[in-house]
């Protein structure tokens, strides 16, 4: 299967829910949860948990948040934890241990229900997924997402389609994103994509509202695109490099994460194919080594 870049993807995945619904997830059956989750995992608990009462944790602070909360779970205040994992494996192994370890009823939300992490959870909530290239993870979380807010694929691919870009889209040099206040766990998703699509390379920058007022845009550029989401951007960028999307009023965070994706792979495919030059390499060698392990990534994850 070739490398496709994000935007294709995005279709892909979309066109692939809207004939294999994903299964629903009432949140409401959570109290006050630790939401623990690596990358755009974590930032998928962000999105899910936007409006609820949760303590969302990752790899790096998990350990430290629960043991600052022992208290509350001896009181029997947090009793569950929900660990987002796409593959099951690696850091979400000892996640769902240390939560058994604390006496937490542990739930699992992954696309790989055979995995070490899904053998030891006291309950699994298993998602099905395309295929793609390693780190997109657009339809792992996607179905996650669309699985809470039960939004209609079919609508977002529709609206895709016939977004029509700006004449010019393609020259800028630079581009930023500004999203509404709600969207800010879609917004460190964005964050997440521009080390992963760019690197070094290029600038991709991505703030939710209340975060670009703070000095944020200090050196405005004609040739910086700021794409805003949900906003009227009076304010951030050069005048004359400013594009607004209203979005329908029932737009929801599915709706909002697949545009902002969509986006940036209609960027990575007007620049050069920084993540396709490198992803292989990263998969065979550095990549796994880094969790010490020997076995490469698969470059393309398979779907199930």
């Amino acid at each position: 299967m070739p490398i496709i870049n994000l935007d294709e993807n995005v279709l892909k995945s979309l066109e692939f829910f809207i004939k294999n619904k994903p299964p629903k997830l009432n949140l409401n059956q959570f109290k006050f949860p630790f939401v623990v989750g690596s990358g755009n995992a974590y930032n998928t608990g962000q999105i899910l948990f936007s409006s609820r009462n949760a303590i969302i944790t990752d790899e790096s602070n998990f350990k430290m948040k629960i043991k600052a909360y022992v208290p509350m779970i001896k009181k029997g205040v947090i009793k569950e934890a929900i660990i987002i994992s796409a593959s099951g494996e690696k850091d979400s192994v000892w996640e769902v241990e240390l939560a058994k370890k604390n006496k937490l009823k542990t739930t699992l939300l992954t696309n790989s229900p055979d995995s070490s992490a899904a053998k030891i959870s006291d309950k699994v909530i298993s998602y099905r997924k395309i295929a793609e290239p390693y780190s997109y993870n657009f339809s792992t979380y996607l179905a996650m997402i669309l699985s809470a807010t039960e939004e209609d694929p079919k609508q977002i691919v529709n609206y895709l389609k016939k977004l029509k870009l700006p004449r010019n889209f393609k020259n800028y040099k630079a581009y930023a994103f500004v999203l509404a206040d709600d969207y800010a766990g879609v917004r460190a998703t964005l964050w997440q994509k521009d080390g992963e699509l760019f690197g070094p390379y290029f600038s991709f920058r991505s703030y939710t509202e209340g975060q670009a007022r703070h000095a944020n845009f200090i050196n405005p550029w004609e040739q910086e695109l700021v794409i805003g989401i949900g906003i009227k951007n009076k304010y951030f960028g050069h005048p004359k490099g400013r594009w607004d999307i209203d979005l329908p009023k029932n737009a929801g965070q599915a709706f909002v994460f697949s545009l902002a994706y969509y986006l940036s792979g209609k960027i990575q495919e007007s620049k050069p194919p920084y993540f396709k030059n490198n992803i292989e390499a990263y998969c065979n060698d550095y990549g796994p080594r880094a969790y010490g392990r020997t076995k490469p990534f698969d470059v393309i994850v398979p779907g199930n």
